[in-house]
């Protein structure tokens, strides 16, 4: 009995899931491990096996990595780590409250993934200086760019992708600030889940301030003194700043990978970073890691076998599903297929699906849309759900439970918030 590839890539995903869990093989091994196999099992073509590499936000990964060694190398990071403990307060509780709001204001009007790449070196940095282990910020910061993008249209693609769907189908489209109804009170809840419940939930990788700490005095010394130029570290800052600027702004010639590699270039000819420090300080493993689940995201989708998963679902409901139940699904299948898929793609899978059932219970169907672009971005349970997540596995230490223990208390709230919540605000 031959099986046909949405069968296969299930069973794949069903194996690299075990092996995510119980990390028995290296994380970019896994993810590398499966796009492989999907590509020797002919579900997906022998050219897209690899073609994570040249992905551009991997592109953007690597940049951004350069950027953020050169403000330690500086010095710059330092500073502005003792900056922020001095205004406010060296106390985890302090710092993660002021990381997760910027962060989510950032990510509201810029790319999330663009957000967390900018503010990571930052927030290690006061990491440093605060003496606080990065294991305990870093995850917070990329969970908050991830729920701050859910308060606009342009914070995240799947709201724009709900807003596609809705067009197509000739309805009333969501407006620019519209997603901050359920947006803002999200970005509330989410940081104050992990200031009261998340916290307890993070690991506490001792010996990593100390390790970074080493490793920026270690990459300073250059020609035997340590390298805390000012005119250096001013440059750095405003090479940084024009980054995010850029980013911010959505500058359509010059994309966010580009904006990054730009800046990386500019920081290594001025001599802001050596050049063989700029390729040391590449994040491979969370380069791989990502790199290994595009092709896998690209195979749940080609392959039938998330549409598979969203018709099974869509069959237990019945014919004439109540439209509550019929959001608390899509909500549920949503989340759940944006832990280990694209969630543009799981958005994209998804809308014309609960559009379509909508009608044809006769309701309206914003709140189910809705339902389906916020769940998208409610991918906190593994590392590679989004990018700020991936972002941060390497620097914080995590590993793959770290994010089930932290990030899947944080989705069930969000679910049982915006089961609620929504159709209060878009009426069925």
């Amino acid at each position: 009995m031959e099986l046909s590839p949405a069968v296969l890539t299930l069973i794949v995903l069903g194996v690299m899931a075990v092996l995510f869990v119980t990390e028995l093989t290296p994380l970019a091994i896994t993810a590398m491990g499966g796009a492989v196999t999907l590509g020797i099992l002919g579900v997906i073509p022998t050219s897209t096996v690899f073609s994570g590499l040249s992905n551009s936000t991997v592109v953007l990964f690597a940049g951004m990595f350069v950027i953020g060694a050169a403000m330690f190398h500086t010095g710059l990071a330092q500073w502005l780590g003792g900056f922020v403990v001095r205004a406010c307060g060296a106390g985890e509780k302090s710092l993660m409250f002021g990381t997760m709001l910027i962060a989510a204001l950032l990510s509201s009007i810029s790319s999330n993934t663009g957000t967390t790449a900018a503010l990571m070196p930052v927030v290690i940095g006061i990491c440093s200086a605060a003496r606080i282990s990065p294991s305990r910020q870093l995850m917070p910061l990329a969970f908050a760019a991830g729920f701050g993008g859910t308060i606009t249209l342009v914070g995240t693609p799947p709201n724009i992708i709900a807003n596609a769907a809705l067009k197509a189908a000739s309805m009333e489209p969501f407006g620019f600030f519209e997603f901050g109804k359920i947006g803002i009170p999200m970005t509330f809840l989410g940081i104050l889940y992990m200031m009261l419940i998340g916290s307890r939930l993070l690991p506490k990788r001792d010996g990593v301030v100390q390790e970074e700490v080493e490793a920026a005095a270690e990459a300073e010394v250059v020609g035997g003194k340590v390298c805390n130029n000012p005119r250096k570290m001013w440059i750095t800052g405003l090479t940084l700043l024009a980054v995010v600027i850029v980013m911010a702004v959505d500058v359509r010639k010059v994309p966010l990978e580009m904006a990054a590699v730009i800046g990386a270039g500019f920081l290594v000819i001025t001599g802001c970073i050596e050049e063989r420090l700029a390729y040391r300080s590449i994040d491979w493993i969370t380069i791989f890691l990502f790199a290994g689940m595009m092709p896998v995201a690209v195979a749940l989708d080609k392959s039938g076998a998330g549409k598979l998963i969203a018709d099974s679902v869509i069959n237990l409901m019945g014919g004439h599903p109540s439209p509550y139940f019929l959001t608390a699904v899509l909500f549920i299948l949503s989340a759940g297929l944006s832990q280990f898929m694209s969630n543009t793609a799981s958005a994209a899978l998804l809308c014309p699906i609960g559009l379509s059932i909508a009608k044809g219970i006769g309701v309206s169907p914003h709140a189910v849309i809705m339902a389906v672009a916020i769940a998208a971005s409610c991918a906190f349970s593994t590392p590679v759900g989004t990018p700020p997540n991936t972002l941060v596995l390497g620097a914080g230490k995590y590993r793959f439970m770290d994010y089930v223990k932290a990030g899947t208390p944080l989705v069930v709230i969000y679910f049982l918030f915006c089961t609620f919540y929504i159709p209060l605000i878009w009426p069925f």
